[in-house]
């Protein structure tokens, strides 16, 4: 799987929690959860999404400044490989989806 980097941000750890593009949509790297194919992320990486688009994913506001989503997990030896995982990281692969919503067009 190809991946071009977009940003980190979250932990002193080197890999961070970090958010890439993929040839099938976003790599999401954060932190392992108790659930399978459910990483915790924190706001700030949802910022680095490629303009005109966004992950596709249902984010749940943890409350502590995170947000937790599920994906595909990612398992592939020669992908992980090209990662920065921290013990406590996996990753994730979830949709790219293109923004068509930019906020109500009309005043109240």
């Amino acid at each position: 799987m190809g991946l071009t980097f977009l940003g980190k941000g979250g932990s002193e750890a080197n890999g961070c929690p970090s958010l890439y593009t993929t040839d099938h949509g976003y790599l999401v790297q954060g932190w392992e959860t108790d659930k399978p194919g459910t990483v915790e992320i924190p706001h700030l990486l949802t910022g680095f999404a490629e303009p005109g688009t966004f992950i596709g994913a249902t984010m749940t506001d943890t409350g502590r400044g995170t947000f937790t989503l599920s994906g595909r997990p990612v398992t592939e030896p020669e992908t992980l490989a090209q990662l920065e995982l921290a013990d406590d990281e996996t990753a994730i692969e979830v949709e790219k989806r293109v923004r068509t919503f930019y906020g109500a067009t009309g005043r109240r």
